[in-house]
């Protein structure tokens, strides 16, 4: 008697016993998916030293995500940046005005302060041409009657 062995069968056998990896069946689309999903760090250091005396230090932090994800972790500086939004033209446009206006301003209030300096300045001239003249009053001091006086 004579045995034969017994072979699988090739075909279903062999693909039933094959190991799942991670990137079978994936194809680029579902990796991005991913990724994007879960967030990706990459982190290096390069440093350039000659004879142990340090060059050059460049540090490299890149994180790669979807906008929820960046958003989930407290990241959002994209959308307060005014270079990043439709409203960019709008705020330079309106940062302009306001710098026209504050220059406005403060030449005013230069003009007002020199006015007021010379207005002092010729005071104190008119005063010293006549030493014997009476300071004016002013129109709160003019009337300096009692209310007890009056009835």
């Amino acid at each position: 008697m004579t045995s034969t062995p017994i072979l699988p069968k090739s075909s279903q056998s062999n693909a039933s016993r094959a190991i799942a990896t991670s990137t079978q069946g994936s194809t680029l689309a579902d990796i991005l998916e991913r990724v994007l999903d879960k967030g990706i760090v990459i982190a290096g250091d390069i440093s350039v030293s000659v004879a142990s005396t340090e060059l050059l230090h460049i540090r490299i932090r890149l994180l790669i995500s979807s906008v929820d994800k960046a958003r989930e972790m407290g990241i959002n500086w994209w959308e307060n940046d005014p270079y990043l939004s439709s409203k960019a033209q709008t705020l330079i446009d309106e940062n302009r005005q306001l710098q026209e206006r504050l220059q406005s301003i403060e030449a005013e209030m230069r003009s007002l302060k020199a006015l007021a300096t010379s207005q002092i300045e010729f005071g104190a001239t008119e005063q010293s041409k006549n030493p014997y003249s009476m300071p004016k009053k002013s129109p709160s001091t003019e009337k300096d009657t009692n209310p007890a006086d009056e009835t």
